[in-house]
């Protein structure tokens, strides 16, 4: 029994703490790969966080302060081997329009991001997530890309004073072309080009022959290696380049400027901010400023990691869960506000680096968060001289790939209607993300209602009517039901009966039983017959409780075709 017990207690301790679940298993073979693969990523998200911190509209080093707290966290609290947490493209895209480039406001946003999350997965709440579609997401998403690279376009044109709203920003980006910069436009469109090389050159070595000499594939290996961390060899060579034409006393390009020095303390998230004319804004007058950034954030950044995740496991043969999924995040967030982190989720571009490197557990992401501390503590003073145009191509390449064209087409060949709440989301989504996001959902959970409350029903004549629901009976349905009823039999002269086929009906409410009712009271008021057919004997239980008036079932829908053809037979005799 003790055995028993125990045995449960360790069972409840692997599911609050995953770790256990593969840290027994841990070996140097693990080590190695791990420590490759952190490597890699961390070479690959220190540009990234750089830049995307830029997209939020921070100082760059956030980019960084958020960087690093998902690899130590989740690798204990997560169930996913290849996912990495940190700033994303769209994530960064949604603080900018809450933030306002205040980071007091980022860091409170964090912390209060991370509560609802963690909220949620303590109520296992994950389940309303469901409730954003495909068409949302990816509506969402193709418009995210074209804001985000567009909004890029003024640092690769070195332009200044451009508005963040989208159509301003296309307005005034157009506008000041004759003010560009050459340097600018000369590095990052450089920078363009070998990212892009960098990225085909990948693909190529990643979809050849694996049958080649130990030289050739050495060979390919090193250059699939050079081009994975192709960020930040472009980003180090354009720094080269600025910090060249600046000792020299040219100023060629537009540069990130004066960065933080050194770790970030650890400590309690600011709850409030004294403005520079002796005004202080309290912790509840942010939390009504973020409004509805405090609904939409937490949601997006759970739906885009637990998304990624989903298609890890399932590529590499394993399950995640998505409420403990729901609960690293939370956590990560929580205490990324201790080191003035803006909120962060999983980044698919990273993620997939991590599968590929060949990572074998979590512990990737500390070896990734070692080298972003190591960054912070020794490398800030040289982040002076990173040029805004690198870091624009970077977030470009890497926003590039979600701009999906064949989304579209698929949703037109499947469901045609789909394409309405993916075209609502795109469109609305250039005009405030948020409103998308809330405008599409909005649109699917009528399109959802309406099907709910518009069931398909076929209406048939076997000398005696049938009608045969699609799907169940739901409260909404009723109302349509007994207008079909009414419009095929009752109405009829004289009235004819009917079979109603009940095999898709799994529950019935009280507002059913009600409606039910009724009908049935004018069904024989006008000397009529109603037969339900197949019905599952836990409705059945509540039908016969309910004491419906005349009612009459069978188990079949063709028992109750006979039978109620033998009862209008005897009436016409009789």
């Amino acid at each position: 029994m003790e055995r028993v017990t125990g045995l449960r207690w360790y069972a409840a301790l692997r599911s609050c703490f995953p770790i256990l679940t593969w840290l027994p298993r841990y070996n140097l073979t693990w080590l190695k790969m791990d420590l490759i693969a952190g490597l890699t990523v961390g070479l690959t998200a220190v540009p990234q966080a750089l830049a995307y911190a830029e997209v939020a509209g921070l100082p760059v080093q956030y980019g960084l302060y958020s960087a690093f707290m998902g690899g130590f966290i989740y690798c204990v609290f997560g169930t996913s081997k290849d996912i990495t947490l940190g700033p994303t493209a769209i994530m960064s895209l949604l603080c900018s329009g809450y933030i306002g480039g205040d980071p007091v406001f980022a860091v409170a946003l964090t912390l209060l991001c991370g509560v609802v999350q963690a909220g949620m997965a303590l109520l296992r709440l994950g389940f309303l997530l469901d409730f954003i579609s495909y068409p949302v997401i990816k509506g969402f998403t193709c418009a995210a890309a074209v804001t985000i690279g567009f909004g890029q376009v003024k640092n690769i044109l070195g332009l200044k004073e451009i508005p963040q709203q989208f159509f301003l920003q296309v307005y005034y980006t157009f506008h000041k072309i004759p003010e560009a910069r050459a340097g600018d436009v000369i590095l990052g469109l450089c920078c363009l080009f070998f990212l892009l090389m960098l990225t085909l050159m990948k693909s190529s070595l990643g979809s050849s022959e694996e049958e080649a000499p130990l030289l050739v594939r050495s060979a390919r290996g090193l250059l699939w290696s050079l081009a994975t961390i192709r960020n930040a060899l472009v980003v180090i060579a354009a720094t080269a380049v600025a910090y060249s034409a600046e000792v020299t006393g040219h100023h060629f390009f537009s540069l990130t400027g004066k960065t933080a020095k050194g770790l970030p303390p650890f400590e309690a998230p600011p709850l409030s901010e004294a403005l520079a004319n002796g005004t202080v804004i309290t912790f509840s007058d942010i939390a009504k400023d973020l409004g509805g950034g405090l609904a939409v954030i937490p949601l997006m950044g759970v739906l885009e990691s637990i998304a990624i995740a989903k298609a890890f496991a399932s590529k590499n043969n394993y399950r995640i869960d998505a409420n403990q999924e729901l609960f690293a995040i939370g956590f990560t967030n929580i205490l990324g506000s201790f080191v003035s982190a803006y909120p962060v989720t999983g980044s698919f571009g990273r993620t997939a680096v991590n599968s590929q490197t060949g990572v074998c557990s979590p512990a990737g992401g500390i070896v990734t968060g070692v080298i972003v501390l190591l960054s912070l503590a020794f490398l800030m003073p040289l982040f002076f001289y990173i040029p805004k145009a690198s870091l624009a191509a970077v977030i470009i390449c890497a926003v590039g790939p979600m701009v999906d064209f064949r989304v579209p087409v698929q949703l037109w060949r499947v469901k045609r209607l789909d394409l309405l709440p993916f075209l609502v989301t795109f469109g609305v989504s250039f005009w405030e993300v948020q409103y998308g996001i809330v405008g599409g959902v909005l649109v699917s959970g009528f399109m959802l209602l309406y099907v709910v409350a518009r069931p398909k029903v076929k209406v048939s004549d076997h000398g005696v009517l049938l009608l045969e629901p699609d799907s169940g009976l739901n409260f909404p349905a009723t109302e349509h039901l007994s207008r079909l009823v009414y419009k095929h039999a009752l109405h009829a002269s004289p009235p004819r009966g009917l079979v109603l086929d009940c095999s898709h009906v799994c529950s019935v409410d009280y507002t059913v039983v009600h409606e039910l009712t009724e009908l049935l009271k004018q069904v024989e008021h006008r000397g009529a017959s109603m037969i339900f057919a197949g019905l599952k004997p836990s409705v059945l239980k509540v039908l016969l409780t309910a004491d419906l008036p005349g009612f009459r079932h069978t188990d079949g829908v063709d028992e109750a075709l006979q039978l109620l053809t033998s009862i209008n037979h005897y009436e016409q005799q009789y």
